[in-house]
């Protein structure tokens, strides 16, 4: 089994040494051999090397400096473009301007997203997958000159590591395997399940800094509020039925 996937760690400083072209190309092709559904590859990875084209999707990702600092940053996208056009240039009629195909172009590219990461850090790179991507997808859309039908997912930042960061836990496996079919939890496994992730430092310390009774209202109080909810939403639909992905 790859040792590797059990030391991966999300990594936030890089040196500013470029990722050699060859081992590049060599991640890229290893993020092509994903699965992917009837072998469409609904996805594109925009490869971003540019420092100035960096500094411009710097604001995208709320300031975070590994942007400009690591060498790389590829922006995950799901596609129906380019197998549309393949379609219509042979006289054939097609209907993957919808939510579904969406979906299937989303597992697709994030298929492949998990495979650059893992051979990246094979070779000893470090990555970073960015939630804020479907913040401001819109702009990148317009930074990146994307055609209808192509919508940014997630983005890596990819480059060689200039920390080494404690892992981070991970919930039982109980919490996310199931046998045979769903087993709901009880409320007293619900406890059990979160007991060490609670009673970590860490969480100590964030209870702290927030002035916080428990770990769960962090996450809806201060990470992931209801109200950021409903305007992320409400934008990322906006820009789904504007890429064309709601016209069926």
């Amino acid at each position: 089994m790859n040792n590797t996937i059990f030391k991966h760690r999300s990594i936030r400083r890089f040196k500013s040494n470029p990722i050699e072209e060859e081992l590049l190309q060599q991640i890229l092709e290893a993020a092509s051999r994903a699965s992917t559904c009837g072998n469409m590859q609904l996805y594109s990875l925009i490869v971003t090397r540019d420092k100035a084209l960096r500094e411009q999707l710097l604001p995208c990702h709320f300031g975070q400096q590994m942007v400009v600092e690591a060498p790389c940053i590829v922006t995950v996208c799901a596609d129906i473009h380019r197998f549309s056009m393949w379609c219509e240039q042979r006289d054939a009629k097609p209907a993957y301007d919808n939510f579904g195909w969406f979906v299937t172009a989303t597992i697709d590219a994030m298929l492949a997203a998990q495979n650059l990461a893992l051979a990246a850090e094979e070779e000893g790179l470090g990555i970073c997958f960015l939630g804020t991507t479907i913040y401001t997808a819109g702009e990148i859309v317009r930074t990146l000159e994307l055609p209808k039908g192509v919508i940014p997912l997630t983005s890596i930042v990819l480059g060689y590591p200039d920390e080494k960061p404690e892992l981070t836990d991970r919930l039982p496996m109980d919490a996310v395997v199931h046998y045979e079919k769903y087993k709901d939890y009880t409320a007293a496994e619900i406890d059990e399940l979160w007991a060490e992730r609670e009673e970590s430092e860490l969480t100590k310390r964030l209870l702290e800094e927030n002035g916080l009774p428990n770990l769960a209202q962090i996450f809806t109080e201060r990470r992931y509020t209801a109200q950021d909810n409903l305007n992320l939403s409400q934008s990322y639909f906006a820009l789904l039925k504007e890429r064309g992905f709601f016209n069926q």
